[in-house]
């Protein structure tokens, strides 16, 4: 006759099973919370103008008449042209460098991880100025001049 023993495999605790379950938890919230919590940076850009009322432009695209202000992606030197009757024409050239958050490493966390939503605004204040307008007289006047000097005399 056989003397069988009845196989004894440990037991675990309940416990190292419960610090199990609650490690696998608390993973999951957090996989979860990264997720749902998605960072955002929203990016404007607002042209005024004194007078207001120009017709401005960001690098060749038109934007708007001023106050004027278009959302933007990527930082860098900018030019931005505005135009308005009686005025002269203005070309300007505007580096826009990003913010901290923004530098590598930083801008995962806040692009990604960061729960709310961050916004950058830039105001560009432009002063326009007058248009100087000739009178016919000064321009025929100055017309004669080149004329004489390109004859030779």
């Amino acid at each position: 006759m056989f003397h069988t023993q009845p196989h004894c495999y440990p037991m675990r605790p309940a416990k190292s099973l419960d610090i199990r379950h609650r490690r696998v938890a608390t993973c999951v919230v957090v996989l979860l919370v990264c997720c749902l919590s998605t960072g955002c940076v929203r990016r404007r850009m607002t042209v005024r103008t004194s007078p207001p009322g120009a017709t401005v432009s960001i690098d060749n695209q038109l934007i708007g008449t001023s106050p004027a202000a278009t959302s933007f992606v990527y930082y860098g030197t900018r030019e931005i042209r505005i135009e308005k009757d009686g005025y002269r024409t203005e070309t300007i050239r505007r580096k826009i460098k990003p913010p901290w958050y923004e530098w590598p490493v930083a801008e995962f966390v806040s692009e990604t991880l960061w729960p709310g939503e961050i916004r950058d605004e830039r105001i560009i204040d432009v002063e326009l100025v007058p248009a100087v307008t000739e009178s016919s007289a000064e321009v025929l006047g100055r017309a004669e001049l080149l004329r004489s000097q390109s004859i030779g005399g």
